[in-house]
């Protein structure tokens, strides 16, 4: 059987930590920032990590 490949759009936004965690990349963050306060741009630069949910779908995505 051949190796899988990589679903390019998920390797683009999602990151796999040592862990095994998945790291993603907050919405709302690209453009229009002149209307949004400081303080809910410097919170949407943090990353996040993905819920359990869709941790498996994503997983499937990046082997």
């Amino acid at each position: 059987m051949p190796k899988l490949k990589t679903f390019r759009g998920a390797k683009k936004r999602f990151k796999l930590t040592s862990k095994g965690k998945i790291r993603r990349r907050k919405a709302n963050v690209s453009h229009i920032l002149t209307k949004k306060t400081t303080k809910r741009k410097r919170n949407l630069r943090k990353a996040t990590f993905l819920s359990k949910a869709d941790k498996k779908r994503i997983r499937r995505l990046i082997p």
